[in-house]
């Protein structure tokens, strides 16, 4: 399967918050289908609609050694963060080759719509709630750099620019 790109920052979807998702149709499954391949390809963790230019509340999010494991969720919101925090290195196709240390916190409690459609509450720990908060700033229009001073934010995306430049020529 193929799947649509990622949209280059800073492409104006990837600041606007994501729209709710009303109910789970095979067109959502479809979505959450290509966002897996897409997530996969990268190879990454987590991925969020959004980054594919698609305005909706979709996050897709496999952290498994496995892989195969990825839970899709619609309209996913933080019921509750650990005091714990742990760092991970952060970064994202839409600001490719760019990487920074982010600490979020090291569990998290989420409810979502599920891919039968049913509001669920789930646990993530570790990587998986790492990479589920980062996708849950995407839908709120955050990057990963925006929890960074603006000095580090800064030199991240000039960085990010040069390594562009570069890869344009």
């Amino acid at each position: 399967m193929i799947h649509r790109p990622y949209v280059p920052w800073p492409h104006p979807v990837l600041r606007r918050p994501a729209q709710s998702v009303a109910a789970i149709t095979d067109e959502i499954r479809a979505l959450w289908d290509e966002m897996i391949v897409a997530m996969d390809e990268m190879p990454g963790v987590g991925l969020a609609a959004p980054q594919l230019g698609v305005g909706l509340a979709l996050a897709v999010v496999d952290a498994s050694t496995a892989r195969g494991q990825a839970v899709r969720m619609a309209n996913p919101k933080i019921l509750h963060s650990s005091v714990e925090f742990r760092d991970h290195e952060e970064g994202s196709p839409n600001l490719p080759g760019v990487w920074a240390r982010i600490s979020r916190s090291r569990a998290v409690t989420v409810q979502y719509l599920n891919a039968d459609g049913a509001v669920e509450d789930r646990d993530f720990v570790g990587l998986w709630a790492t990479s589920v908060q980062h996708q849950i700033d995407h839908l709120a229009g955050q990057m990963f750099f925006d929890r960074m001073t603006k000095m580090r934010r800064d030199m991240l995306i000039k960085k990010a620019h040069k390594i562009a430049a570069k890869t344009a020529i």
